[in-house]
């Protein structure tokens, strides 16, 4: 038995080495958004000052009054939390179906299915917005949050279903059997046993959609032509935005009130989501 305390023991130098790095890179990552929330709270005179420091000694809440100020920044605010909410549950209800269908059923086309799930994957979502905007424009859904949320739904959905694949398909066919042999409904089996099963994989494929939906603004600038009142989020950063000179304050402001829900989203998943990585990545 060793009497060298643990935290005295010499590391190795690769893992010196990885931390380091990892250290280094989460500086990286986590510099911009510090910025944002610096800038968020400086005052003006600071923000435009040639002269940028890492830190202010007054900090003020002008910014976020400015923000808060504007009339119809609180319907935006609702707007994007329906939108994403409603892309969420209703592709991760959809995902869940259909990637017990691809895994659990055999059927004619299912593999040309799977494929044409990767492909719609590749597709850049720039170059469907011009067909998008027309489709919505026909079935008249311009200028509504349904053009914000069947387009989400439809790009969600590749990914998390690949995704999920992985997860039913980990959970073994015996078990399966046995529900039936027990007199399990196929109902049964599928909610109240596969889906507690795959319920990590969910979250994470619910986060990236989520991500994904409240930070969009292609699809709102270019669905939501005319009615401001069915306007996001994103798009109340526009306000600040100035011919002559923009108001970086401001813009920083609603950059960090747009950031918080995501935070909170991604700490209530946090536990869930590390789960479901991790089994993504065994798969």
């Amino acid at each position: 038995m060793s009497l060298i305390p643990a935290r005295l023991r010499v590391r190795r130098p690769g893992r010196l080495l990885a931390e380091a790095a990892a250290l280094a890179i989460a500086i990286v990552v986590a510099f911009p958004l510090y910025w944002m929330v610096l800038s968020a709270f400086k005052p003006a005179g600071e923000i435009q000052s040639t002269d940028a420091k890492p830190w202010t000694l007054s900090p003020s809440l002008d910014s976020f009054r400015r923000v808060f100020q504007q009339e119809e920044f609180g319907r935006y605010f609702v707007n994007s939390l329906i939108v994403a909410c409603t892309v969420v549950v209703a592709s991760a209800l959809i995902a869940f179906l259909a990637a017990t269908a691809v895994t659990r059923f055999r059927f004619r086309f299912r593999t040309t299915l799977l494929i044409m799930f990767l492909v719609a994957q590749m597709v850049p979502i720039e170059a469907l917005t011009i067909p998008l905007f027309f489709l919505m424009r026909d079935f008249g859904q311009l200028n509504t949050l349904g053009s914000l949320i069947l387009p989400h739904i439809a790009f969600s959905l590749p990914f998390a279903i690949w995704m999920l694949r992985g997860f039913v398909k980990a959970v073994p066919e015996a078990l399966e059997e046995a529900a039936y042999i027990d007199g399990a409904s196929r109902a049964r089996f599928l909610w109240q046993i596969l889906f507690p099963l795959v319920f990590p994989g969910l979250v994470a494929t619910s986060v990236f959609s989520f991500i994904s939906t409240w930070n969009d603004f292609l699809f709102a600038k270019s669905f939501i032509i005319s009615d401001t009142s069915q306007s996001t989020l994103p798009m109340a950063l526009l306000v600040f935005f100035k011919p002559d000179e923009n108001d970086w304050g401001g813009i920083m402001a609603a950059s960090t009130v747009m950031t918080v829900p995501v935070l909170v989203f991604f700490v209530l998943v946090q536990r869930r989501l590390v789960s479901g990585l991790g089994g993504a990545v065994k798969d």
